[in-house]
């Protein structure tokens, strides 16, 4: 995939492949630490250790649509956030 601001693959960096895959050739590197690390449930692919997310098998960010899936995410928990915060405001008055 051609490098864009959903998609780049860093062919420089010395950690690639940081998990393990067959071919880097649709690597995303985007969002080379996972912004839904800190959310009970991201929906990805990980093991809670003692209270500590292991992510290494998870390629949601890595893969060619790992950028949608985020933000639409991301969209998803600040519409929610948003309709609460709006219904507290409705039980205050």
């Amino acid at each position: 995939m051609e490098n864009s601001y959903r998609f780049y693959t860093n062919k420089d960096c010395m950690y690639l492949p940081c998990h393990k895959v067959d071919s880097t050739e649709d690597f995303n590197c985007m969002f080379c630490y996972c912004p839904l690390y800190f959310l009970e449930e991201c929906g990805g692919n990980y093991k809670n250790i003692h209270g500590i997310k292991d992510c290494s098998d998870c390629l949601i960010p890595h893969k060619v649509n790992g950028y949608d899936y985020i933000n639409k995410k991301i969209g998803e928990i600040n519409e929610k956030r948003v309709a609460e915060s709006f219904n507290r405001g409705k039980e205050d008055k």
